[in-house]
């Protein structure tokens, strides 16, 4: 029998405990950059998700105020010696919204689920590290066969392929958030609506109006609703950057999870210390339909890379609220060390144009022959703004550029369903700080993820090789050189680093920033 290594859980600190009681029905009206496409956690992939799904939904781990990973569902959890196999204490009397109870194989069911080839899932590969779950969901074996039992109602015990240093964290992400089986099986795809989602979490799903709100109330049932002090939250979309400040200002937000960088010098004026400011780990890219020509030409992604000015759009355009990136992770990530960067970062804008020219006309674009560009994104005022800066740097060198904008869900539905582009503008936060969870979207078989079709055997190599190191010095080395083959390949083109920002009303209490970019309303309250 093995030998386990106990691991003490933190505790959640229980802020909401400090803020005294509500006498009246408290509502928070919380703005979020889009709508969702799905409440589906299993078919779900966006950050604008992601912060309704954790209201409403509770995994084994979950996310504390700071964004650091605690106790959920699971009160505990042990670590067998060889650091493969996790074991999960449920809390006592756990209940689902609707009053069924909670037990281990409602976890065996939803991690099922969500590798079954038939779910669809995007970001089933998330969970690569789960025994058997690559085979399953790839469809080389049966969902009974994955790593997940449950030992008796109250422990989930979970088998890894190998020692994954990041796993506690990597469930925090809404893929390991729980599903109702009950009203999958009697809704379907509609289980997701109100009136039929049943929720584990801190809040249950009361109405979703297209375009208007998402409407969450309290639930009654969660483990630790008596230190819930917001009894309604209303998730409203706010594309229009411009237009939600002007809400804000109302009073009919009481939150923004992203400003309009152009007005940031103003913002800071009028709502001074209501302005939050933070890092974020995560970078702004340019993807790259490197499967077509001419974008199949790596030349031509070296000089599209070459000519954008990042310090021009970081400070100009998005107000310093972003950094220059200049490689594929910003700096920070865990068990890595420095990022590999380009190897023209620290070249003068005159000397990186005139490289890029010449790649042009190697790969066959000039005056009599311009190279054009359609860009394709989704439509927030500080896209928009980003994007026609970078084709007026392209313009210098003769570029062609046009565009196509959606809102949110339309444009990562695009992608993600595999529609054609040439350039497309996406983002990418990190949901558990470790190297692969960036260099793991531009694998040759991440079909959710790898939109611009990049095939590179040595890359893909490169980090099947680092999954099996256990040495985290010899992994990170594996890693860093996976990473420079994309600054030199350009599949996908990094422009910034993300930096958070946020309106918060003196109203809200308990808002801590953090790099994760997770505020989970239970640790909220508002004041009258």
């Amino acid at each position: 029998m093995s030998s386990w290594i106990k691991r003490t859980a933190l505790a959640a600190v229980a802020t909401a405990a400090l803020m005294g009681a509500a006498s009246a029905q408290v509502t928070y009206n919380r703005g979020n950059t889009g709508e969702p496409e799905t409440l589906d956690t299993h078919k779900t992939s966006t950050v604008q998700e992601a912060h309704i799904l954790r209201d409403l939904l509770e995994g084994l781990v979950a996310y504390s105020a700071k964004g650091e990973a605690i106790p959920g569902q699971a009160e505990k959890w042990e670590v067998a010696d060889d650091g493969k196999t996790y074991r999960f204490t449920l809390r006592e009397g756990l209940k689902w919204s609707n009053g069924d109870p909670i037990t281990a194989e409602d976890f065996v069911y939803s991690y099922r689920r969500i590798m079954d080839p038939a779910t669809g899932a995007k970001y089933a590969n998330i969970l690569y590290p789960i025994k058997n779950a690559e085979k399953i969901n790839k469809g080389q074996g049966k969902p009974e066969e994955l790593g997940v039992k449950a030992v008796d109602a109250k422990t989930v015990e979970i088998s890894l392929e190998a020692a994954t240093p990041y796993f506690i964290e990597l469930l925090t992400h809404q893929t390991s958030l729980p599903v109702h089986k009950g009203s999958v099986e009697k809704f379907g795809k509609d289980f997701v609506k109100p009136g039929n989602m049943v929720s584990n979490g801190a809040y249950k799903l009361a109405e979703f109006a297209p375009n208007s709100h998402i409407k969450l109330v309290k639930n009654e049932n969660y483990w630790d609703a008596k230190n819930v002090k917001i009894d309604t939250v209303n998730f409203i979309p706010h594309p229009d950057l411009a237009a939600a400040v002007r809400r804000y200002e109302a009073g009919e937000l009481d939150s923004m999870d992203e400003l309009p960088a152009d007005q940031m010098k103003s913002l800071k004026e009028r709502f001074k210390d209501q302005v939050k400011l933070g890092p974020y780990l995560g970078t702004w890219y340019l993807v790259v339909n490197s499967s077509k020509a001419p974008f199949n030409d790596v030349k031509v992604r070296q000089a599209l890379s070459m000519l954008i000015d990042r310090e021009f759009i970081a400070e100009q355009i998005w107000g310093q609220t972003m950094q220059p990136g200049y490689s594929f992770m910003p700096p920070g990530v865990g068990n890595y060390g420095q990022p590999a960067y380009m190897s023209y970062k620290d070249q003068s804008p005159i000397d990186r144009e005139d490289a890029a020219k010449k790649l042009l006309t190697e790969a066959g674009f000039g005056p009599g022959k311009p190279l054009k560009v359609e860009i394709r994104y989704n439509t927030t005022d500080n896209n928009r703004n980003s994007v026609i800066a970078i084709a007026e740097q392209w313009k210098q060198a003769g570029i062609e550029t046009s565009f196509i904008n959606t809102d949110g869900k339309t444009h990562f539905a695009h992608l993600r369903d595999g529609g054609d582009f040439d350039i497309a503008r996406y983002g990418w936060i990190a949901d558990y700080s470790d190297p692969n969870n960036f260099l793991f979207l531009v694998k040759s078989d991440n079909k959710g993820f790898n939109y611009g079709k990049y095939n590179d055997p040595q890359f893909d190599k490169l980090l099947d090789d680092a999954a099996k190191e256990l040495d985290l010095t010899k992994r990170a080395d594996l890693m860093k050189q996976a990473e420079a083959i994309l600054m030199k390949d350009m599949p996908w083109i990094p422009i910034m680093y993300y930096g958070k920002s946020n309106l918060i009303s003196p109203k809200i209490q308990g808002f801590v920033q953090n790099t994760r970019g997770v505020y989970p309303s239970r640790f909220l309250s508002k004041t009258q």
